[in-house]
């Protein structure tokens, strides 16, 4: 699937879905924002309405050209990540995706609900929410307590106060020429 596209379900986590989209657009990336329902609106884990830019359902699932580039986001957040993990055609196409060559995110609890779905990727180190170690150990993943993870072609994030991190491992997999001018804007570095 070419492109970058997150993933949003009713209950998703507003910082992890709509902060990393702030973060790829600065850098100069068009991300969507996608509803997995039948509605372009979701509703978030802490009530916050959101248009989505498309439903699951109109997307293209050819997976031709597809690179490290191309990349399938998936906010944590409950129930989000829950009925994230519950839809097969986005797990279906999560698979594909990968196989095909493209990039898979996921962040807080989107890494032990989510990620542990996608097969030929045993043995990368991810991070996750706390509590979701389990889930990461039985699929062959290493946990470290990071606030973001590259390994290969699976990026992961530890949680909320992480999100933007996660969003610029993001920005360094897919243009990494923007990471410093993108993470300089956002004046990371500065102590309040």
């Amino acid at each position: 699937m070419k492109g970058i596209y997150i993933f949003l379900a009713d209950g998703f986590e507003d910082v992890e879905a709509l902060g990393t989209n702030d973060v790829l657009r600065r850098a100069g990336l068009r991300s969507e924002l996608v509803a997995i329902g039948e509605e372009p609106f979701v509703c978030s884990s802490h009530g916050v309405t959101v248009g989505a830019d498309s439903c699951l359902e109109f997307l293209d699932p050819s997976h031709e050209g597809t690179t490290e580039k191309d990349v399938l986001i998936f906010p944590g957040g409950m129930p989000g990540t829950r009925n994230l993990a519950a839809c097969k055609p986005l797990m279906k196409l999560m698979q594909d995706h990968y196989d095909a060559g493209g990039t898979v995110a996921c962040i807080c609890a989107a890494p032990g609900l989510v990620l542990t779905q996608l097969k030929g990727i045993e043995g990368s180190t991810v991070t996750c929410f706390d509590g979701f170690e389990k889930e990461l150990e039985a699929a062959s993943l290493r946990f470290e307590p990071r606030a973001a993870v590259t390994s290969g072609r699976v990026i992961t994030g530890r949680s909320a106060g992480h999100a933007l991190a996660f969003a610029l491992e993001i920005v360094a997999k897919v243009r990494p020429e923007k990471y410093d001018e993108v993470h300089h804007h956002l004046y990371l570095e500065t102590a309040v």
